[in-house]
C-alpha cells in the first residue's frame, strides 16, 4: 500500500502518511487506559515505541512505554481496545503473515507474549531471556518467532512448543533487531535470520 504508519516524538498518537503525497492522512490517538498501571506515574507513559499492521493491513496495534497495546482500525480511523499483560514498555510488536488476529510483543519485562488482537485475550507467554526483550519477528511460514534481548542472545521459538529450541550467543552487547528472510525466489536460501546489535555487527544465522 501507500500509507505509512509513523510512531515518535513522544507522543501519544500515530501518524498515517500518504507516500505518494507526503500528506498526513490521519492521526490516531492513544486513550488512556481506565485505572492506574503500576509503572503509569504520568501522561508520558504513552509514548509509542512500536508499531505494527496486520497482514491484511486493517489494524495497525501500537505498543506503549506503560507497557500497554492499543488497536486500531484503519479504515475508520478509530481506537479499538487495549491488550493488557505487560507491565514495562513494549518495545517491538509483528503480526503473523498467516493470521490477522494473532499479534506478538516483546516488552522490558522479560516476556514475549502472543495475542489474538481482536478477541482482546493473552493466550501465550513465552519467558527465557534474562533481561529486556527488545525486538521480535514471525518467520514466514508462521510457525516461528525470533527475539533479541538486552542480555545479548538472540533466541528462536517454536510456537507449537511454546518455547526456545535455539539460543545464538554470538553478539557482545544487546540486540535491538531481528528479522527473518522473506518469501523468495529459488535462489534465495531458505531458514535465514539476521540480526543487529550494538556491537557493530549484524549476523546471519541458519536455522531448520
Amino acid at each position: 500500500g501507500s500509507i505509512l504508519a509513523v510512531a515518535g516524538g513522544g507522543s501519544a498518537s500515530v501518524n498515517l502518511w500518504d507516500t505518494s503525497t507526503w500528506e498526513i492522512v490521519a492521526t490516531l490517538s492513544i486513550p488512556r487506559v481506565d485505572g492506574p498501571k503500576p509503572s503509569d506515574k504520568s501522561g508520558s507513559k504513552k509514548f509509542v515505541l512500536s508499531v505494527a499492521w496486520s497482514p491484511d493491513g486493517k489494524r495497525i496495534a501500537c505498543g506503549s512505554m506503560d507497557g500497554t497495546i492499543s488497536v486500531f482500525d484503519v479504515q475508520r480511523a478509530k481506537f479499538l481496545h487495549h491488550l493488557e499483560g505487560h507491565f514495562m514498555p513494549v518495545r517491538s510488536l509483528v503480526y503473523s503473515p498467516y493470521d490477522p488476529r494473532l499479534l506478538f510483543s516483546a516488552s522490558d519485562d522479560g516476556n514475549v507474549h502472543m495475542y489474538d488482537a481482536e478477541g482482546k485475550a493473552l493466550i501465550g507467554t513465552m519467558s527465557g531471556h534474562a533481561s529486556w526483550v527488545l525486538c521480535v519477528d514471525v518467520s514466514p511460514d508462521g510457525a516461528a518467532i525470533a527475539t533479541g534481548s538486552s542480555d545479548r542472545t538472540v533466541r528462536l521459538w517454536d510456537l507449537n512448543m511454546r518455547a526456545s529450541v535455539q539460543t545464538m550467543s554470538n553478539h557482545t552487547d544487546q540486540v535491538w533487531g531481528v528479522a527473518f528472510r522473506p518469501p523468495g525466489g529459488n535462489d534465495v536460501r531458505s531458514g535465514r535470520l539476521a540480526s543487529v546489535s550494538d556491537d557493530k555487527s549484524i549476523s546471519l544465522y541458519d536455522y531448520s
